[in-house]
């Protein structure tokens, strides 16, 4: 063996530096790939956003099929021309009339045992279907709906009866936005509310900016701090969907008369069997006695 086939059969002593420089290009690939699928994922959650907030479903009954008889069913035309659904109920004279702005899912016809129990108090009832649900024409968000209920309240409250607000769970929001700008109301219920949707959807979604992606933030931590009717807020200790921590929040920052009703073991679609109306009525009564109801 020559000394040019011993120097020949060495191996290449290796390049430190490629290597550097392969591991940094797979670093980059994973990188990039990682940053379009988050902008994938992002840019679904923002376009489908009012899919996941709004969930209508079912179709709406009459209310003689769920034993409301003395319901109404009136067709009212909102301010930019949209057909909502709305049901109404005289109640008792010299009673209050209960504007009910209902959940995020299903349809008001499902609600049907809370109101048959509203109105066996004798109070009356104006209960709309949300824009974009079974029953009304439209789109759902934040806007329209607080848009739409201002114009509810105006109509109820023409009566010249006292109008109670009862929000359930997306409808705390709604309520609370109408209250916030008729200081009139008689009473603000708050079932199950969340201090602002956008907080809501922070904390199931923390890795998103969902602050920046948000359409209908819902900041009833922020509107409550105006409101002058009395406050009624009522929250489960086991509810899974919004927390209870959301109710005592308000409760916090919601100015007197306020109450606030913490329901030990009940869900969140559990408040009204564990007697939340009685709650309403009583919260009610103490800040219009004079009413025949009470």
């Amino acid at each position: 063996m020559t000394a040019e086939d011993s120097n020949n059969s060495t191996p290449p002593a290796q390049d430190g530096t490629g290597t550097v420089r392969r591991v940094g290009r797979t670093v980059r690939k994973v990188l990039v790939a990682g940053a379009i699928a988050y902008g994938i994922v992002a840019g679904y959650m923002y376009l489908n956003q009012r899919n996941f907030v709004f969930v209508p479903t079912g179709e709406l009954e009459t209310p003689g099929a769920k034993g409301l008889e003395t319901v109404t069913v009136e067709t009212v035309s909102m301010q930019d021309g949209t057909n909502v659904t709305i049901w109404t109920s005289e109640g008792r004279e010299n009673t209050p009339i209960v504007l009910y702005f209902h959940g995020n899912s299903s349809n008001l016809s499902t609600r049907h045992k809370r109101f048959a129990q509203v109105l066996d108090s004798g109070f009356g009832l104006y209960a709309p279907s949300y824009r974009g649900y079974p029953g009304s024409e439209g789109t759902p968000s934040e806007a329209a709906f607080i848009q739409d209920a201002l114009e509810h309240f105006d109509r109820a409250s023409a009566t010249g009866r006292p109008v109670i607000l009862h929000g359930e769970s997306l409808g705390t929001g709604v309520a609370t936005a109408v209250a916030e700008q008729r200081p009139d109301a008689g009473l603000l219920v708050l079932e199950a509310p969340y201090t602002a949707l956008v907080d809501i959807a922070s904390e199931q979604y923390p890795w998103l900016p969902v602050s920046v992606l948000m359409k209908d933030p819902m900041p009833t931590r922020e509107r409550i701090r105006n409101v002058q009717s009395p406050i009624l807020i009522v929250h489960g200790t086991e509810d899974r969907v919004i927390p209870v921590a959301h109710g005592e929040r308000l409760y916090e920052l919601a100015p007197e008369p306020k109450t606030l009703k913490i329901v030990e073991g009940v869900s969140h679609s559990g408040l009204w069997g564990n007697g939340l109306w009685e709650a309403v009525q009583d919260a009610y009564c103490t800040s219009k006695a004079e009413m025949r109801a009470c």
